[in-house]
């Protein structure tokens, strides 16, 4: 079983850490350099705690492929998602 449980944030929550406005959000997403969202029931969708985190640690030359690392697990145990998203209004 994984150390830590990898949470689901929702798009108010990516917006708050990233500082990205929705609209260069989703053309991020669009052109690879911001990772994908993931369904999480038939009208709802949100990002991996650890993709987000991914992404943060070098936002200007991340691609899709590095999120492939972030879901085989390979993150630095140095980044915590708690210390990092920190008190952002997540329920």
């Amino acid at each position: 079983m994984p150390d830590t449980i990898d949470g689901i944030l929702r798009l108010p929550a990516v917006l708050n850490c990233t500082g990205l406005s929705r609209s260069t959000l989703y053309r991020k997403m669009r052109d690879g350099s911001f990772p994908k969202q993931i369904a999480i029931s038939t009208r709802c969708a949100g990002w991996r705690e650890s993709a987000v985190l991914e992404w943060l640690k070098n936002p200007i030359y991340y691609t899709s492929e590095d999120n492939a690392k972030c879901q085989t697990g390979s993150e630095s145990a140095a980044w915590s998602p708690k210390r990092m998203l920190g008190s952002m209004g997540r329920r």
